[in-house]
């Protein structure tokens, strides 16, 4: 079905219509100050061009098709800039659906003939398939900027800190699973390398809990520091912890624990050779 009837609307009433969907959107943006209205006319107005050029080709209401990649392309960078933002997807939908009434309007003026409901249907359509792919194009947005903001909370979460030249310490806290495993090997291998260090220590004492899993993780992070040439000491091995691990009959080789950071800090200098005196 075409929908040419938008691009005569357009052609005739583009003010008009562009006036009347810019005060409908600012009616449902409410009072939002992060979008200006020299930003929200360009946009529309962006829109109303694209939708004018394309539908006077007589497209049809499938914007899959190639004619429709200007308007997709359109949508789609308002759809991340909004999501940016922090817009709703229904605040960011509205952009294309409040574009209806002022079309219906214009069609309304056209005249009460026999064609009227199919103009209206085509507008519907391809209106509806614009505002679900603006929803669909801000959902993808923001799912990415939700991990790459769980990517830099888990950096944040697992500093390495140099105790002492050679000396490196990680401590977890919160729960440690297959993704943030990942974050602390990587980043206690670099530090490993950086630091040219011959000991690691991991602290799980801000671990809540440890079972099968967490203990395999932590086996994975000491082999990979094994392979880079640095000897790993688990601390924090609380008394619920100690059992926990032997009723799960998990085996941690030859891994040294101790229960607190500060015997491990102590092992740690001795294998460097080194000891803390009273001055």
């Amino acid at each position: 079905m075409s929908v040419s009837i938008v691009a005569d609307i357009i052609e005739r009433h583009e003010e008009e219509v562009l006036a009347d969907w810019v005060r409908r959107q600012k009616e449902s943006l409410g009072n939002r100050r992060d979008l200006s209205d020299a930003e929200l006319l360009a946009d529309s107005r962006n829109l109303l061009s694209v939708l004018r050029e394309t539908s006077f080709t007589g497209a049809d209401a499938d914007i899959n098709r190639p004619e429709w990649a200007k308007a997709r392309d359109l949508l789609g960078e308002l759809s991340r800039r909004r999501a940016m933002q922090g817009f709703s997807p229904s605040q960011t939908a509205t952009f294309v659906f409040s574009l209806k009434q002022p079309l219906f309007d214009r069609i309304f003026q056209i005249g009460n003939d026999s064609k009227l409901a199919e103009r209206i249907w085509s507008v519907t359509t391809l209106l509806d398939k614009l505002g679900l792919y603006t929803t669909e194009a801000f959902q993808k947005t923001r799912e990415a900027l939700i991990s790459r903001q769980q990517q830099e909370m888990l950096e944040l979460s697992t500093p390495v800190v140099e105790l002492w030249q050679g000396v490196l310490a990680v401590p977890l806290i919160g729960t440690l699973d297959s993704n943030r495993t990942q974050v602390v090997m990587q980043n206690l291998l670099e530090a490993i390398v950086a630091k040219g260090a011959g000991i690691a220590i991991i602290d799980i004492t801000g671990v809540p809990t440890v079972d099968t899993l967490v203990a395999q993780h932590l086996l994975k992070t000491v082999a990979a520091a094994r392979l880079m040439g640095a000897e790993c000491i688990i601390s924090g091995i609380r008394p619920q912890i100690a059992q926990t691990i032997i009723h799960l009959g998990v085996d941690l080789g030859n891994v040294i624990t101790k229960a607190t950071l500060a015997d491990a800090f102590l092992v740690a200098l001795r294998k460097l050779r080194l000891s803390i005196t009273n001055a």
